[in-house]
């Protein structure tokens, strides 16, 4: 099956387009791309099953034909709860053609939290992945009245539920006989200004807000971000990898929703567990990441050179230090000298080209946002011939409002604004955004859009950074993180606490604390499953309990934010080892020697676990609730003062 090309791009900036809706779009593409490849899958023989644009088509009529025939009507909420996959594509679209709104939910959340957001967010249906995703609604059904129907992806074990008409099989669905009439009605009754989806912010200082997101927000942001399709002339042989949750707005409007508008084909990964050898499977070209990714990949390649020989080591520091000196010509956009590009490519075809080959070979670039990336890590990639280009956003804003491009980019910045956005920075260092990007508001809650949007339109975004003098744009940290010393210095503890993950890979969260304080500390966690590792390898656990780690690895593989039984108590034992303590201090030594002598990190503390969602410690996308750890753990940081 051939993929699609981005010849065809269809919302250009400075291009007329009379869409004004998502499902429009998506027809648009339809009627180009018809027999192309629009997504792959593999199924559970392991075989990959691939869907044209037009079979896609009919499974989103099918199921919107359902929908608007089950009584959703314009501005209904349905929910959706499960990790990335086709069907999570097929049901966002037919939602929105029955003129319906999407509430993505992340999947790592706990019951309580499905509730909360299901009852706020007023939804009248829920698709749901899975049994085990489907036990979890099981358990709040009876708080949840305004579920009407709950609809499952994979029926496996649901079947006795299947009994009531509350519940039923998403293949029920696709079987509904298509009535394009009826949905291309449906479709016609949606502007611009109507919502299209509503995502509800990570809340890492209160309750998560809902963000509603209008078809015209969506449709000004994809015409605007059309320089990489352009620019890389993304093509037949491209294809990009998903495994990025959809609950998470760059996944569904810049992962999902872009590549509608580039004609970019899809191949969904089967699990987290299987991302590493289905990377070299499929060979992506276009590749949305977290910065953690990069950082755990930078770490364990550090980590196997110091194996090597001692020859070996001397070809790939060389190969290094060359690919480096090339990346800041590039990026201070110098001329290279020609005996510079010709070591370049020695280097990179000895030594540097591997570690590409180990992401398929094949990536034009990728796309990462969320948190900044150390930049000896971004200038490492760029020497590998791995594009990162560091993107700027927020869900107010419908995702992205900067960008690093091929054309303009600079390491170690969030690059410029996107066409549609207006940008300036307030007398006190906060970023503001005013465009057509801008959100409709926070649903249910007048208050708090007034506080995030002022008179004039533009959007307080939280964030405090500065614009160079060529107009890129850095970010320093959020207004509300900000720690003021007794000594009244301002402290930035983002960008403390980046510099203290970024030197060892075993480090999971750095939470730097020292508001009104004479100095600073940190809290420190441990990745679960690099300290159950280092553990197994340095004897720190028993036999008993070294098979019990390895059964723990195995499901954290799998499951990566999960909590097997017995974790915590191996987590115990290790995080209070001497070895681990030795570790953690030569990783906060090194990141000192990078920061002013204010920002010195005096005293530090490794917690007995990593944070967890279910706790309330950390937002679905990662984000430590600092509020909720300097509450919860002020005992830890007063005995640190008492010391």
């Amino acid at each position: 099956m051939e993929t699609s090309s981005s010849g065809r791009l269809i919302l250009k900036w400075g291009k007329e387009s009379k869409i004004k809706n998502v499902p429009e779009l998506f027809r648009e593409r339809v009627e180009r791309s018809y027999g192309k490849l629009a997504y792959k899958y593999k199924d559970k023989t392991g075989k990959w099953v691939e869907v044209s644009w037009g079979e896609m088509k009919k499974k989103v009529d099918s199921a919107a034909t359902f929908l608007i025939k089950d009584g959703i009507n314009k501005g209904d909420k349905i929910a959706v709860l499960s990790d990335t996959r086709p069907e999570w594509a097929i049901v966002d679209l037919a939602i929105l053609s029955s003129g319906a709104i999407t509430v993505g939910l992340y999947p790592t959340l706990s019951p309580s939290q499905i509730e909360f957001l299901l009852n706020h967010s007023d939804s009248v249906m829920l698709f749901v992945e899975n049994k085990e995703k489907l036990e979890k609604i099981i358990e709040i059904k009876d708080k949840i009245p305004k579920i009407r129907k709950i609809i499952v992806f994979e029926p496996e074990g649901c079947e006795k539920y299947f009994d009531s008409p509350t519940f039923l099989s998403f293949s029920k669905c696709l079987s509904v006989e298509p009535d394009e009439e009826l949905v291309q009605e449906r479709i016609n009754q949606i502007g611009k200004d109507d919502v299209a989806i509503m995502v509800y912010t990570s809340g890492t200082t209160g309750d998560p807000k809902g963000a509603m997101i209008s078809h015209g927000n969506i449709i000004a942001f994809l015409s605007s971000f059309d320089d990489f399709a352009d620019i890389l002339e993304i093509g037949d042989d491209d294809i990009s990898y998903h495994f990025l949750p959809m609950a998470h707005v760059a996944e569904h409007i810049a992962g999902f929703f872009g590549r509608i508008n580039i004609g970019l084909a899809a191949a969904y990964a089967t699990s987290i567990k299987a991302v590493v050898d289905e990377i070299k499977e499929v060979k992506p070209t276009v590749f949305g990441a977290v910065p953690r990714i990069f950082e755990k990949a930078y770490a364990r390649i550090q980590e196997e050179v110091g194996k090597l020989p001692e020859r070996r080591q001397k070809i790939f520091k060389w190969a290094e230090k060359v690919g480096r000196e090339y990346v800041r010509f590039l990026n201070e956009r110098k001329p290279i000298p020609l005996s510079l590009k010709v070591k370049y490519k020695i280097a990179y075809e000895l030594v540097l080209r591997r570690i590409k080959e180990a992401f398929g070979g094949r990536v034009k670039y990728f796309i990462t946002g969320a948190a900044p990336i150390p930049y000896e890590i971004l200038e490492f990639m760029w020497a590998c011939n791995l594009k990162i280009y560091e993107v700027y956003g927020l869900t107010e804003a419908t995702v992205i409002t900067h960008a690093n491009t091929p054309l303009e980019f600079k390491l170690g910045t969030v690059g410029k604004p996107i066409k549609c956005v207006e940008c300036k920075i307030a007398e006190d260092g906060e970023i503001l955004i005013r465009g057509p990007i801008v959100f409709k508001g926070y649903y249910k809650n007048e208050k708090a859009t007034r506080e995030a949007i002022d008179e004039e339109g533009w959007l307080h975004t939280g964030d405090i950074g500065e614009i160079d003098s060529e107009g890129f744009l850095k970010i320093k940290d959020r207004k509300k993180h900000i720690i003021i010393t007794a000594g009244g210095k301002n402290i930035i503890p983002a960008e403390i606490e980046n510099k203290i993950k970024a030197q060892d890979i075993i480090i999971s969260q750095a939470h730097v604390h020292g508001d009104g304080r004479p100095y600073l500390v940190a809290l420190i966690t441990l990745n679960s499953q690099e300290a159950l590792e280092f553990a197994i390898k340095n004897n720190i656990l028993d036999e008993k309990e070294k098979e019990k780690a390895k059964k723990i690895l195995n499901e954290l593989a799998e499951k990566p934010l999960s909590r097997p039984e017995g974790l915590d108590e191996l987590m115990k034992k290790i995080s209070n080892h001497p070895l681990i303590y030795e570790r953690v201090k030569r990783a906060v030594e090194n990141a000192n020697k990078e920061l002013s002598r204010v920002e010195n990190i005096r005293k530090f503390k490794i917690f007995e676990r990593d944070f967890y969602i279910d706790e309330g410690e950390i937002t679905p996308t990662l984000k430590v609730k600092r509020k909720e750890i300097e509450k919860k753990f002020k005992h830890i940081f007063d005995e640190m003062y008492k010391e």
